[in-house]
């Protein structure tokens, strides 16, 4: 790790105070934070599943954002990548380009990072800190069972499509940040700022589903990229739609219908699963439609099918 230009806390001191206190250390983790590389070994049998997520102040997330939060969230959107693909996390990179050290944000950044990273034995084994506007990346490695990794590429007509847990709790927490008044924020504030990254739910499905992918930018737009990428469309079942109390409060005040389709960050797993292997599932989880032939998505909703074409955030666009 680099930190440019000399602060109050020298690069080392900044690494050795605020980013060395794990308790737990991964077995396939060898050498760890302290030399020009980390050293990993895997198990034979196994390949490694590889994902890298940026966040950039006023992109992701709020200038004043609470740093714990922060550092719970940059992880979490990170383990969520391998659990989509089935995969157990291993170890994690982090790098960091700060403003100013600001020892208090980093305790707290710190805290939520590791807490999360020990809840999943998830060891921080380097990375790189430099100066700059807050911008923070992390690259997590997990080992999936070769030949099992869970892919968008592989839905097939007739397959059943599942969601784990509710849709749409993120986007209403983001709604509320906006300016939108929640009789009970509390929920859809941690949903958003919090998420839990569906680890065992992930791990469960190897073997059973045919393609999965978290829920980052939208239900529309995730699933989107599945339908592509295996030539398929889909019809999704609104009333289907696993939504909590709060979110369907959110749609009769607003008449906004569409927000649990497009809303990201809600980072639960989507997959489709053939009907035979339906008794099979042992994770919490609704089915809310099912994988057709013809390309597209569309929406049974009000005795009607449509088709549904907004997409989820993207970049650039």
């Amino acid at each position: 790790m680099n930190l440019e230009p000399a602060s109050p806390l020298s690069e080392f001191s900044l690494i050795q105070r605020f980013f060395t206190r794990q308790s737990v250390k991964n077995p396939s983790t060898r050498l760890g934070i302290g030399d020009d590389c980390a050293l990993l070994s895997f198990p034979i049998g196994y390949e490694l599943a590889v994902t890298t997520d940026t966040m950039v102040e006023n992109v992701h997330f709020y200038a004043g954002t609470d740093p714990e939060q922060l550092g719970h969230k940059l992880l979490a959107v990170n383990l969520s990548d391998l659990a989509s693909m089935g995969a157990k996390p291993v170890s994690v990179t982090l790098a960091l380009t700060l403003p100013t050290v600001d020892e208090t944000w980093l305790t707290a950044f710190s805290k939520g990072f590791l807490n999360l990273a020990e809840r999943y034995s998830v060891d921080l084994i380097g990375g790189d800190t430099t100066s700059g506007p807050l911008t923070l990346t992390v690259q997590a490695m997990g080992l999936v069972p070769k030949g099992q990794a869970l892919l968008r590429s592989s839905a097939l007509p007739g397959d059943f499509i599942y969601l784990t847990g509710f849709l749409g709790d993120a986007g209403l927490g983001l709604k509320i940040n906006q300016g939108y008044h929640c009789k009970n924020p509390q929920a859809a504030h941690k949903r958003f700022n919090q998420p839990d990254p569906q680890i065992e739910a992930g791990q469960a499905l190897l073997g059973l589903a045919n393609a999965c992918i978290d829920i980052s930018d939208g239900l529309a737009g995730d699933l989107g990229h599945i339908l592509e990428q295996s030539n398929v469309g889909a019809c999704l079942d609104w009333e289907a739609l696993p939504l909590s109390e709060a979110v369907l409060a959110y749609i009769n005040d607003t008449g906004d219908w569409t927000m649990p389709l497009t809303a990201g960050d809600d980072y639960e797993l989507c997959f489709t699963l053939s009907p035979e292997k339906a008794a099979q599932l042992t994770i919490n989880c609704t089915k809310i439609g099912i994988i057709e032939a013809t390309p597209g998505l569309r929406l049974h909703k009000s005795g009607t099918i449509q088709l549904f074409n907004s997409k989820g955030y993207e970049h650039f666009s």
